[in-house]
């Protein structure tokens, strides 16, 4: 499996080889789902919290009478009939975190890369670097890649300061490391924009 490589100038540099023990591989609709679901799982917090009636202020006293006063009848103020009583049945904090097996894990985002690949929409970047955070530089190399206007993501080796600062106020750019690399941010973009050194980061952490 090949893709195109180009320079930061647009000019096209021949093809990059992309492994196919991650770029060639059935596609498994099944393992992504659950890759997703995940994720999207383990971004909640888990936090929310509604009070019971045991917990907001009031009770300790029936309100009136049990018969005669022609009104329903009524044992506490705290009840979730009531103004200010307690829900009934709300949310409490929990985790909402899942594990899946370290196997599944690469088959989904093996899954996920050939996916992309199969529809022609991996790009290698040669290099990347600026001498200082430059937006509008970042911009003009997207364009000159024609991936202005589409969603991309794009795939670096390793952290640098300059690059991520130059991409992040791009509405269409998001940028990870090749280390993190997860299913969800894959079919998330439209596009998969690598950079030599993160394909090579790949290549070592995913392939060996």
């Amino acid at each position: 499996m090949n893709a195109k490589c180009y320079t930061s100038d647009g000019s096209e540099q021949g093809t990059a080889t992309l492994p196919d023990e991650l770029f060639g591989q059935q596609v498994q609709e099944h393992l992504l789902w659950l890759a997703v679901k995940r994720y999207l799982g383990n971004q909640r917090q888990g936090t929310a919290k509604v009070k019971t009636r045991g917990e907001v202020s009031g009770g300790g006293r029936k309100p009136w009478k049990q018969k005669g006063t022609g009104r329903a009848r009524s044992g506490s103020n705290t009840s979730p009939l009531w103004p200010g009583g307690g829900r009934a049945f709300g949310p409490k904090p929990h985790d909402h975190r899942t594990e899946m097996p370290k196997g599944q894990r690469r088959q989904a985002l093996a899954s996920a890369l050939s996916l992309k690949a199969s529809e022609n929409a991996v790009v290698v970047l040669e290099a990347l670097a600026f001498a200082a955070p430059k937006t509008s530089e970042m911009a003009k190399t997207l364009e000159r890649l024609g991936l202005k206007d589409r969603r991309t993501l794009l795939v670096l080796g390793e952290a640098d300061g300059n690059v991520v600062k130059s991409c992040r106020n791009l509405p269409n750019l998001s940028t990870t490391l090749a280390h993190q690399v997860n299913p969800y941010d894959l079919l998330h973009c439209d596009m998969l924009l690598l950079t030599r050194q993160g394909l090579d980061r790949m290549k070592e952490v995913f392939v060996g």
